[in-house]
């Protein structure tokens, strides 16, 4: 009688096992072979430079296909503030100083990484220096962004990096009256990498100013 019932119990838990490895490598198949994940972005911080030829009265107003978390100075359906040509921004809402304006918000934008650069973390100081100037930012700006992003790329083994276009200037339309000569929208999606891939490298495109400039960079980690 005992034997008998060892041998239904052992039984039973052989079952039991084997049931519990099949249903993992079921599940685990289901996984490999579900399709990739598209590159959705849950944060942009974009800073907005205005440069005008002399002093005057500018709107800004920014249409994004999503929600607003922060804006500094505070939004109120639009920015309207004095410009000078050094950059200096005095805001009509509350009357103080500014150097840029400022928004951060979540959207599900989906980013373009087909083409792109893939930099080891630590290259990626001197991968941005050269590629934001080359770009056209200025040190003044191109130092503001990479104090702000690298703490977020430095410590990875690799960073996938792919500046945006369409991608982002569709989900956030930039309305700037007077109309600027000239705009540059430096917009950065990164993804970290733990080893190197093969990725077909983007083309960058140099930027010249003429005139009454607006210059804006922004960001988002799709890690």
């Amino acid at each position: 009688m005992k034997n008998g019932l060892s041998k239904t119990i052992i039984k039973r838990v052989v079952i039991f096992i084997v049931t519990v490895v099949v249903l993992t490598l079921i599940i685990f198949a289901i996984v490999d072979n579900a399709p990739e994940s598209p590159a959705y972005a849950e944060a942009a911080k974009p800073v907005i430079y205005l440069y005008p030829e002399e002093p005057i009265e500018i709107n800004v107003v920014l249409n994004f296909d999503g929600i607003l978390e922060f804006t500094y100075p505070l939004y109120n359906d639009g920015w309207v503030v004095t410009a000078y040509p050094d950059g200096t921004l005095i805001n009509h809402a509350d009357e103080r100083e500014y150097s840029y304006l400022f928004w951060e918000g979540h959207s599900k934008t989906e980013y373009d990484m087909s083409k792109g650069f893939v930099v080891k973390g630590e290259d990626t100081v001197v991968f941005l220096q050269d590629t934001l100037a080359f770009m056209g930012l200025i040190p003044r700006e191109y130092n503001e962004f990479i104090v702000f992003w690298l703490p977020f790329m430095q410590n990875n083994a690799y960073n996938l990096i792919a500046f945006q276009d369409e991608a982002y200037t569709e989900t956030a339309e930039l309305i700037i009256t007077p109309e600027p000569d000239s705009v540059l929208r430096v917009f950065m999606a990164f993804k970290p990498l733990v080893k190197f891939v093969e990725i077909e490298e983007q083309v960058i495109a140099p930027f010249t100013r003429e005139g009454f400039t607006a210059i804006e960079w922004g960001g988002a980690n799709l890690g």
